[in-house]
Order: structure tokens, then C-alpha cells, then sequence
């Protein structure tokens, strides 16, 4: 008998009132300028668990669209993914009143130091008790790299040269700083964790340096966190088992 196949059902969205359908806001029914309150989004989630839906893809993007006339007025004016709010605080709320509903976080590496990255995508990994990927973007609009500071944006190419080495420094961070037995709760010895088992990634690299060990006592559920990169080169350098992860419930299999 051939194997059976299951269907993985993720949605997608965005913190905007525009995501891939501008002008729908102006339906009589559509709910999307809500995007601002977290009622939506808790009213999303349970909507999705309850419809078996394994996960929850939440695009986003630095900067506004600006080519059309030199101007980001059209791209204002339709509200196309503008005004945008930043995703990562809506995960939280939303795990907390669904058991299986998986995450998917789009996060830009281009503008941040992985450091301070590592801890939120680890807290988050916390919160949601593994429930937690990450849609790994480098950026590309030209208004998003100037009002970071930048002249105009970096070449394509050089951006997944980052990107690469960016995720070694997430990894080291994530996986080789603290130990799996580093936390020790010791109430006797009154030892909560073992500075034995706790050691400093000293990373000097071509773009960044982090010597130090992470803060935070990571999730072991971090190899799990959905990857997603279009760059071959790129790909092919990441550990085999990020290269075609899923977004997937926390309970089920990772692929």
C-alpha cells in the first residue's frame, strides 16, 4: 500500500492592514485594520487551532515602498504593508491560548547584531514551549537600508555573505555556549547554574565579533526553528537539518 501523505495547512499574514491584497481594507466585512489590537490576533490563533491549521507565518518588511514616482505616497495612500507593526510581540499572547499552533517569525539580520537577536528568538522559543521558527530575510528596499544609516542597500550577494555568517554566530550562541546540564537549581550548594558549563564562543569573523557566551539559558528546542533562505550558496553551508525545515506544531515531526 503506498504511504499516506499528510497536508500541512500554514496561513499567512502580516501586522498591517495590506499584506498581499491592498485595497481589500475597504471591504464592509474585512477585519484587517484591526491589526493594531491584540484581540485580533488572539481571535486568529484560536481560529486557526480550531480549523487544525499547523502554523502561522507572519511576513514583514523594513522600510516603505517607494520606487513607484520616487515617492511612497501610493504605497501609503492603498496602505500596502504601511503603516506595519513588528511581529514578534503578537507570537507571545497567541501561543499562550493555543496548544499546537506553530510560529513563524520573519526577522531581518541586515540592520541587528545577532547578540541581543539570539536572546529574543531563544526567549520566545521559551515562551512558546518550542513553538517557535524564524523566516530568516536580509532586506532589500532602499528606504529600509537609508533610515538604518546606510548610503543605499547592499548588493544581493554580500547580504547572504552576512547572512551566513550571521547564523554561525546565532548557532554558537544558541548551541555551543551553554551546556545542556549548565542550569543546575541547586538549592543545597545554592548554585543555579554552573559557570563550568557555560563557555564564550569567541567568534572573530569577516563581519562580526562576539566573544562572549550568550545570557540566556537556551531552549533545547532550537534546532527546530523553521529556516528559510533562497540563496543556494547559503543553504548549503547551514547544518543539514536546518537547510528544508517546517513550520510545524510543536507535538508533531520536524522535517
Amino acid at each position: 500500500m503506498p504511504s499516506q501523505r499528510e497536508i500541512r495547512l500554514n496561513a499567512f499574514d502580516m501586522n498591517c492592514v495590506g499584506h498581499q491584497s491592498p485595497g481589500l481594507w475597504a471591504h464592509p466585512r474585512d477585519r484587517s485594520w484591526q491589526y493594531k489590537d491584540l484581540e485580533y490576533w488572539v481571535d486568529l490563533a484560536r481560529l486557526l487551532e480550531r480549523g487544525k491549521f499547523d502554523g502561522l507565518f507572519i511576513a514583514d518588511v523594513l522600510g516603505i515602498y517607494d520606487v513607484l514616482n520616487g515617492s511612497g505616497d501610493a504605497a501609503i495612500r492603498q496602505a500596502t504593508q504601511v503603516p506595519v507593526n513588528d511581529p514578534l510581540a503578537l507570537i507571545t499572547p497567541m501561543a499562550l491560548v493555543t496548544e499546537h499552533l506553530g510560529f513563524g517569525l520573519t526577522a531581518s539580520l541586515s540592520f541587528e547584531h545577532p547578540y541581543p537577536f539570539a536572546r529574543r528568538l531563544s526567549t520566545l522559543d521559551h515562551l512558546t514551549k518550542g513553538r517557535i521558527g524564524w523566516n530568516i530575510v536580509t532586506s532589500y528596499l532602499e528606504s529600509g537600508a537609508r533610515n538604518i544609516g546606510h548610503k543605499t542597500q547592499t548588493d544581493h550577494d554580500s547580504r547572504y555573505d552576512y547572512a551566513d555568517e550571521y547564523l554561525q554566530v546565532v548557532y554558537k550562541l544558541l548551541e555551543g555556549s551553554w551546556e545542556q546540564d549548565a542550569v543546575l537549581r541547586d538549592r543545597e550548594r545554592r548554585i543555579f547554574s554552573d559557570p563550568q558549563k557555560i563557555h564564550p564562543i569567541n567568534h572573530q569573523g569577516r563581519f562580526l565579533t562576539c566573544p562572549e557566551s550568550t545570557f540566556v539559558n537556551p531552549h533545547r528546542s532550537v534546532r527546530r526553528c523553521c529556516i528559510r533562505l533562497a540563496h543556494p550558496a547559503v543553504v548549503n553551508s547551514l547544518p543539514l537539518n536546518t537547510r528544508s525545515a517546517c513550520l510545524l506544531p510543536h507535538r508533531r515531526k520536524y522535517c
